[in-house]
This record gives structure tokens, sequence and C-alpha cells, in this order.
């Protein structure tokens, strides 16, 4: 991992490269030069990759969020929009979602969604000139995976950081929580978390835990959670 900033240059090159929030290709005349065109950063932060470096992102401690395709969210429906709805994901514009963006939905079977309504989406779209759009399936195997309405539960609002250090299969809160009580959770990248339990006690617990451990937070390890968690009655 290194710091980069805006207009740095960044060895981000593979087959099958995908660029996550933060960078950009530079975008060039014939497609053989676009496969070897330069990736930039466009914000200050910590230059991450996956294993196989396929995936390059930059992590920053950003107050607002900016889609990037293929990415889960949680939003909220705001208003109807012709045959779809428009959708506040926390962006700086709402996104938009289809009707027909859902598993086996048709022209005369799509889905009952209200004003207030939660989703569990993915980022479909996205490009600094439009607003992004939606779907609520899976984009291999169109299936809807978990993504759709999500109804009952609890919505709260972390950190950036803290929405993808939930999303990382390695760490260590939620399988913690898990194992002391039966959870539901859904991590949006837009710094939204949706939690549900069959007792209330039980989401005020992951609620604060969510606080303590996030970044801009409390900061707290798995020891610290422990502690905590011992000394509650759930």
């Amino acid at each position: 991992m290194s710091i980069v900033l805006p207009g740095e240059q960044v060895p981000a090159q593979h087959v099958n490269l995908k660029l996550g929030p933060g960078l950009l290709q530079l975008s060039s005349e014939t497609q053989q030069q676009a496969k070897s065109a330069p990736v930039i950063a466009t914000r200050s932060g910590i230059l991450n990759r996956s294993t196989n470096k396929s995936k390059w992102w930059v992590e920053g401690n950003s107050r607002r969020y900016v889609p990037a395709p293929q990415e889960s969210v949680i939003g909220v429906i705001t208003g109807r929009s012709g045959e779809g709805w428009r959708v506040d994901i926390g962006s700086a514009h709402p996104a938009s979602l289809d009707g027909l963006a859902f598993e086996g939905a048709t022209k005369r079977n799509k889905p009952s969604l209200k004003v207030g309504s939660l989703l569990y989406a993915r980022v479909s779209l996205a490009h600094k000139d439009m607003e992004p759009e939606l779907e609520c399936f899976d984009a291999q195997t169109h299936k809807a995976d978990g993504f759709g309405e999500l109804k009952d539960g609890f919505v709260l609002q972390c950190s950036l950081q803290m929405s993808r250090l939930l999303l990382d299969p390695k760490h260590f809160l939620l399988p913690l929580l898990g194992s002391h009580f039966p959870l539901e959770a859904a991590v949006g990248m837009n710094g939204k978390v949706w939690v549900s339990t069959k007792e209330i006690k039980h989401t005020i617990v992951i609620v604060r835990c969510i606080e303590e451990v996030d970044p801009d937070g409390g900061g707290m390890d798995e020891n610290d959670v422990k502690k905590i968690l011992s000394k509650l009655d759930i």
C-alpha cells in the first residue's frame, strides 16, 4: 500500500483491469492503446489492490460517496421517474432505478415500491457527467442474490471506510456479533448499514459496536469489542 495524490500515475495493469473509486484511465485514440493507457489518481488516499492485481482503488477519508460501477449501495426511494424511481444513495446526484431492473420483472409484473422504501442495489452505471443507474440483481447470474427491497430492520450511517471494512470477509466485527445472536445485515459502499435482529436490544448492540469500531469514531479493536460484549446481557 502507498499514498497517492491527485494526478499521480498508478501502475495498474491487468487483462481484466477494474478500477474502483479514486482512479481514472486516460482515454486513447485506438483500442490497442486503450489497453495500456495510463491510470491516474483523482483523489488523495491509500492505493489498494486485490491479490491478483485486477482490482485497484483509492481508500480515502471522503465524506461524500462517489458512485462506482459494481458497488453495492443502500438507498431510499424519493419519487417516481417515468417507468422507474429516483433513489437517494448519498451521492451528489440521485440515482435512477428502472422498473425492469429486478429479477423476473416484466412490464406487467413490476415490484410495488413506494416513496420511503429501502433498497439494496448495485451500481450498474456511474459517470461524472451522468446520473448513476442502479440494478437489483447480480450482473452475472441475473438473480436477486439479496438485492431488492429491505423490509423492517434498522439503517445506520457509518464512514465510507467503515463500510469497506465490514465488507471484508476477514473483518472480525459481524462474525463476532453473529456468534452471540442471530442477525441479518446488508452493507452498502455508500456508508449505510442495514441490520435486522429478533430483539431490539441486539440491534442496539450492533449499532453501538459499529460506531465504536468505526475509524471515525472510537477505533476499537476486536479485544475491546469482546470486553464490551462480555459486560452486556445478550
